[in-house]
């Protein structure tokens, strides 16, 4: 009897739990701009609320739900505990990309060491933070950095950075550019990635400077502090 009982709860509570979720995607659908996506609905682990998923023009969007489908939710959920920012973190899962992917051939490398730390970063030279976080890069050992050119600040950047894909010395010309100071002098006539890069950061979600991404696919926005930055480097490229 109580096995019987048992079961009928369970599947009750499944019912009422489809039924949330339906009239949450109800809610959703009509709601949804031309153009939006509804990627995913499911149960958040935390409060009586469903986590909404978009693909929107600007990227991904993610708004909460209560289980009555009567209020809609936009903003970060923080860990009380931790002080982590779940959206955040749930966010940078959505936009993941894979490492593979990325057109590393089109980028201006930098290697020390053994390399194994791997960051790709889309930089504007004529971006404070920019410049900021590529010295806070230069501090770490044992890493790999791939620059993607990303001129979106200000137009006299494209000349720039075309000037340093132009460089014998790629790597040089932009170190130099970016920690020194010093304008690269190769004319900025060659073939160059640049248009492709740009095309290839916004629709990556690139929307700020700098925008890096670690070799397991999350993005990352600013110039974070050193010991932040190699700790988020050293969990995503984890020692052989």
């Amino acid at each position: 009897m109580v096995r019987v009982l048992t079961a009928v709860l369970l599947l009750v509570f499944a019912a009422a739990a489809a039924a949330d979720e339906a009239a949450v995607r109800r809610l959703i659908d009509s709601k949804l701009r031309p153009g939006d996506k509804l990627e995913s609905v499911q149960k958040a682990p935390y409060a009586d609320l469903y986590e909404v998923a978009l693909r929107t023009a600007e990227g991904p969007v993610i708004y909460y739900v209560d289980g009555s489908a009567s209020v809609i939710i936009l903003g970060s959920v923080i860990d009380a505990k931790t002080g982590r920012d779940l959206t955040e973190a749930r966010q940078r899962k959505l936009t993941a990309v894979k490492w593979e992917s990325l057109p590393f051939e089109s980028a201006v490398t930098t290697v020390r060491g053994n390399g194994r730390r791997k960051i790709a970063v889309f930089s504007d030279p004529n971006c404070p933070f920019c410049k900021r976080f590529e010295a806070t890069l230069d501090k770490i050992d044992d890493i790999t950095v791939h620059i993607f050119l990303y001129p979106v600040i200000k137009p006299e950047s494209v000349a720039l950075t075309k000037s340093v894909w132009c460089s014998k010395d790629r790597a040089k010309a932009w170190n130099d550019l970016m920690l020194r100071g010093v304008r690269p002098q190769a004319a900025p006539d060659c073939n160059t990635p640049v248009e492709r890069l740009v095309e290839l950061g916004r629709r990556l979600g690139a929307t700020s400077t700098p925008t890096w991404i670690l070799a397991n696919g999350e993005h990352y926005k600013g110039a974070l502090p050193l010991d932040q930055v190699r700790r988020l480097l050293d969990e995503a490229s984890p020692r052989p």
